[in-house]
């Protein structure tokens, strides 16, 4: 995949954030000696932003000096009106990527470094987001969560969202039920909509394909075994309980069970033909230990066309990334 260009290193991109605790970034940040190098180097650092100003200008926090990101340079698609300021708003309290662009004197005639996002961003666009093909997949950070999927972001700062049904095969109820912010996760490009690496453009992303087929997920459980599953939705024929993020069996019907709580189930028969397992619910718990860790079967590299389906299968289910 096509590496991201740092000044003169070529890297992959990293999501606002990621850079900020690094060794690195902490020397080129440390003083305005090295704060004038960034800008020779074309370098993209990060520090926290500790204000929003009434006019949506973020003041950075150096520590020996304050710089700032005036309103036009704090996103790709303010000035257009396509980004909107809640995107400013909320890198309070946060790091923040930029590029020094140089210095100057604030209204109190103090030395302020003048910084800019947008640079930061508009160079992940061309050098990384531009390259991008559906199929590819990438590295990606949970931003926040909605009802209708998860926000990520995909490098500097850039958003991409994960629509729930592409989360996993298994349904969930809300994103939350997978996913926290701040989480590392890999994703699959799904669409890329509006010619992706300009500001308005749109990449959807996808999550299922990486967590296994029916048969992988599978071969992961015995018939006679008792585990633990997560209760996904109760039906007038029975009640289906997960087992895995794209996997889940139908269980016989039972008084007083409600979604999302813990189960253990007997596994009573494992069906390839029809992509089914039967389970006997034993006990219900209260309490929910969900785990946001998964076991990626795919976690690099570009996937061209994914069958969840069994070879035996009368049922086909798959994403075609072509």
């Amino acid at each position: 995949m096509t590496g991201f260009f740092n000044g003169s290193i070529s890297v992959p991109p990293k999501p606002e954030g990621e850079l900020f605790c690094t060794e690195e970034n902490k020397l080129h940040t440390s003083s305005k000696k090295t704060l004038e190098e960034c800008i020779t180097a074309n370098r993209t650092v990060e520090a926290p932003c500790i204000v929003c100003d009434s006019r949506h200008n973020l003041i950075i926090d150096f520590g020996f000096m304050k710089g700032m990101i005036p309103r036009a340079e704090g996103a790709l698609g303010i000035e257009e009106g396509i980004t909107r300021d809640i995107a400013l708003i909320s890198r309070v309290n946060k790091p923040v990527c930029f590029k020094v662009t140089g210095f100057a004197e604030d209204s109190f005639g103090r030395e302020t470094v003048m910084l800019s996002r947008k640079a930061a961003q508009l160079e992940c666009m061309e050098h990384y987001v531009s390259a991008l093909k559906t199929g590819d997949v990438i590295n990606v950070k949970v931003t926040h969560l909605e009802q209708f999927g998860a926000f990520v972001d995909i490098g500097c700062g850039l958003p991409s969202l994960i629509p729930i049904d592409a989360i996993s095969v298994s349904r969930i109820s809300h994103p939350a039920d997978r996913f926290f912010i701040g989480q590392k996760i890999f994703a699959v490009v799904k669409a890329i909509e509006n010619n992706g690496s300009v500001p308005g453009g749109k990449i959807t992303l996808s999550h299922k394909e990486l967590l296994g087929t029916w048969a992988e997920n599978a071969a992961k459980f015995t018939v006679g075994e008792t585990v633990v599953g997560i209760i996904r939705s109760v039906e007038n024929y029975g009640i289906f309980v997960e087992l895995a993020p794209n996997l889940a069996g139908l269980a016989e019907l039972r008084e007083n069970v409600k979604i999302n709580q813990q189960a253990s189930v007997y596994i009573k028969a494992i069906i390839p033909e029809k992509m089914k397992i039967k389970l006997i619910i034993v006990d219900i718990c209260d309490y929910s230990c969900i785990n946001h860790t998964y076991d990626y079967f795919i976690d690099s590299g570009h996937v061209n066309k994914w069958v969840y389906s069994t070879q035996e299968s009368e049922k086909l289910i798959f994403s075609d990334f072509n």
